[in-house]
């Protein structure tokens, strides 16, 4: 018998978080050597605990989990989730119109799967999450890369995204807050974005999961409440607000004209109901969850570990001299830039495995978040202060002598 192949619709698939450099670690890991993780945003990992408000209400509801629930998920736990998005200024959204999934990644496969045929464009940010970009490959459609553009705090070039458009531009993703530039969008910057996709008949998908992680006093814009005429899917979990990455915990919501979204809503229920159900104990922590605000801006405002976290790391990269990044407004991230003339990097995977080698720090090259130069990395910033402080230092030190040539 011949070796299986693999499929073609995954030569282009790749998750660099964890890729080669990640598998790499491991292995050292395994073999006895401390490795710093900074390549995925997983709170847990470094002592983060999910509130008090989430675990009462896991274990004082189990049995109520033991049956499948609705396709859709459970009513307590989407009704929760329609007032949340209500709140926020979000209408033309019913609870029919929203799809609990094991994470957001489930449920942007199901309407990518439901919404894309082979061949049609979505335009996606660079940098970018890779699940949209990967998504885009498994349905055959085309991932066509808008450019943020750093000098302008990480805002979308609207100039770009207009001269990539083509009678093939089915839907806009727009992440905010962004991963991974922890960038947040002003309304000004939403409302162009919309105006877009009016004026080309354009499907939004608003990525929002970061919303509840916003620092500095600034708030965050659903874009949905700017946009009740079109259609918009907007995606949201407790992953990261609320320290439960493993209860694989998200949803979407599907606002705009009910007659413009009857059909796809449909397809994505066929899919749904495949699968029978989401996981139903992740679900019984929802309402909870969301009527639980102190928990998350304890971590985000001066003092928390979040805000303290960013602001240790800051200030010790501001010490290395060829870095120069936009601080984060929102999330846990940071993409910094390393000069060209100083360091001559060609490869950014080939940087991030030596600085894994060389100081045992894990992180991501910019080209796994879709960035076309080798100039970038990703740090999470989820170890202590001191830590991270720390972990700066030696990037510096590892920088002072690095060449590639």
């Amino acid at each position: 018998m011949n070796p299986i192949p693999s499929s073609d619709r995954l030569v282009s698939v790749h998750s660099d978080i964890r890729g080669p450099v990640f598998v790499k670690a491991m292995e050292m890991v395994a073999a006895g050597t401390d490795v710093l993780r900074l390549n995925t945003g997983n709170p847990a990992t470094f002592g983060f605990e999910m509130p008090d408000s989430v675990r009462t209400a896991l274990m004082s509801n189990l049995d109520k989990a033991v049956g499948y629930c609705d396709l859709k998920g459970m009513p307590e736990a989407r009704t929760a989730i329609h007032q949340y998005h209500l709140g926020k200024g979000i209408t033309e959204l019913t609870p029919d119109d929203i799809f609990i999934g094991n994470g957001v990644s489930e449920v942007v496969s199901m309407v990518m799967t439901a919404f894309l045929n082979p061949g049609d464009e979505i335009l996606i940010p660079s940098p970018s999450y890779s699940l949209w970009t990967n998504m885009a490959y498994i349905t055959e459609a085309k991932p066509v890369f808008y450019r943020c553009d750093e000098s302008s705090n990480w805002y979308p070039d609207l100039e770009d995204i207009r001269s990539k458009m083509t009678k093939k531009t089915r839907a806009l993703l727009i992440i905010n807050p962004n991963n991974p530039t922890g960038a947040l969008y002003p309304r000004e910057m939403l409302e162009a974005l919309i105006q877009v996709a009016r004026e080309h008949e354009l499907v939004i998908f608003s990525d929002e999961i970061y919303d509840r992680l916003v620092m500095d006093g600034l708030e965050h814009i659903s874009t949905a409440s700017l946009a009740p005429d079109l259609p918009v899917f907007t995606f949201n979990g407790l992953s990261k607000s609320h320290i439960v990455c493993g209860f694989r915990c998200g949803w979407m919501a599907i606002s705009g004209p009910k007659k413009l979204k009857e059909q796809v809503i449909a397809a994505i229920t066929k899919l749904a109901s495949m699968r029978l159900c989401g996981n139903a104990l992740t679900q019984l922590v929802i309402p909870s969850a969301l009527a639980d605000n102190e928990s998350t801006k304890a971590l985000i405002s001066p003092g928390g570990r979040l805000y303290e976290q960013r602001e240790a790391t800051i200030t010790a990269l501001d010490t290395i001299p060829g870095i120069s990044y936009v601080k984060n407004s929102a999330a846990f991230y940071l993409f910094p830039k390393l000069d060209k003339e100083r360091f001559h990097i060609k490869d950014d995977r080939k940087f991030v495995m030596d600085l894994l080698e060389a100081k045992h720090i894990l992180m991501v090259p910019g080209s796994g978040f879709d960035w076309p130069e080798p100039d970038h990395f990703r740090i999470v910033m989820l170890p202590k202060p001191e830590i991270l402080h720390r972990a700066m230092l030696d990037l510096g030190d590892f920088l002072s002598t690095y060449r590639q040539d």
